[in-house]
């Protein structure tokens, strides 16, 4: 079997899809760089991701509004979908796929990085959503990206962690507990003034959850927080 067609079976596998159309997965894996080149050997995946953003905002939209409550407000499904769908997330789900190994780039593309440059992997990522929908249905759409996703709530968990743990620990604790549950508490200021060191620690009805360090109150209770979702996590 052909190299690129030995990379193409391999990545369907990954997929966990197989096209019936083969060549809308090459289109979804060309570059605007390599149809410059080799005009004659299809169109580039800009057209798919257009395509491809819009059909996985709804695949996103319908599974967080269905495993969502009935109290939940709008503006939280909306940062949900914000954070599973953003450029960085996308990127690093077309990492995990291995995309890069199937990009069909320029030659300058190519030596420039790229294969691994994250707008190309974005782009790829969501011209193969777009790929599939059209290969297939949607209905089936769904099942294949929910499934490179796994479980959205522990993608979330991990983002939020990351990127904005006091937040998300307040949007655990405020179905059960309300607004006010939660407090930070300065536990100690050391070092010189140049050179504070705070610690905080935070405390879900007077329960101490965790404790934190860092040259700010700010850094200091997100590491509190970070260690309270820890916490959180392992009582499930």
């Amino acid at each position: 079997m052909p190299e690129h067609l030995r990379k193409l079976t391999d990545l369907q596998k990954r997929l966990g899809y197989e096209f019936r159309q083969p060549a809308l997965l090459r289109e979804a894996l060309t570059h605007a760089s390599y149809s410059t080149e080799n005009p004659a050997d299809g169109p580039h995946n800009q057209r798919l991701e257009f395509l491809g953003d819009s059909v996985l905002h709804f695949i996103l939209t319908d599974a967080l509004f269905r495993a969502s409550t009935v109290t939940e407000r709008e503006g939280v499904l909306s940062r949900r979908r914000a954070i599973l769908s953003k450029g960085g997330f996308l990127t690093q789900l077309a990492r995990d796929l291995q995309l890069d190994a199937g990009l069909r780039l320029s030659k300058g593309e190519e030596e420039t990085g790229g294969r691994i440059r994250a707008s190309s992997l974005e782009d790829a990522f969501e011209a193969l959503v777009g790929a599939i929908y059209l290969d297939s249905d949607l209905p089936t759409t769904q099942r294949v990206v929910l499934a490179w996703y796994g479980s959205l709530d522990d993608r979330l968990a991990l983002a939020d962690a990351a990127e904005n743990p006091k937040g998300r620990l307040q949007e655990l604790v405020q179905p059960e507990h309300g607004n006010i549950a939660l407090k930070y508490e300065v536990l100690a200021t050391t070092g010189p003034r140049h050179a504070r060191e705070f610690e905080v620690a935070v405390s879900l009805n007077a329960e101490k959850l965790g404790t934190g360090k860092g040259p700010s109150k700010k850094v200091a209770e997100e590491v509190a927080a970070r260690a309270a979702l820890a916490v959180l996590r392992k009582r499930g």
